[in-house]
């Protein structure tokens, strides 16, 4: 096996649920931890919403493998933000890419107005 080329740098981040002070909350992301990882795009697709229609592009993200306790292993429902949260991939899924898990795959959608 090829080994590959982590030479994209990602933030992983977390949503938290915060308070607006008016009983009502929002979404709001702080960063987990830097990973370097390869990208690879992959279908896209048009998706209709109450705002308009959205291009949604799935995206294959390797990184390298992290213990399950630690905060920096990427989990469905994160996301991994680009160049400066630029541009955001919300983590869909995430299994072991070899059989010694040594890297994983991290399958994520960019969504972006159409």
């Amino acid at each position: 096996m090829t080994p590959p080329r982590l030479a994209i740098a990602l933030t992983l981040e977390e949503g938290r649920s915060v308070s607006d002070g008016m009983g009502g909350g929002r979404l709001e992301w702080q960063p987990v931890g830097k990973l370097w990882g390869e990208m690879r795009s992959g279908s896209g697709r048009l998706q209709a919403s109450g705002e308009g229609a959205r291009s949604v592009v799935t995206w294959r993200i390797l990184v390298r493998s992290a213990p399950a306790s630690d905060p920096r292993r990427p989990k469905p429902g994160q996301r991994f933000a680009l160049r400066d949260g630029l541009r955001h991939f919300l983590i869909d899924s995430v299994a072991e890419e070899d059989p010694q898990g040594r890297y994983l795959i991290c399958i994520a959608s960019e969504e972006g107005a159409a």
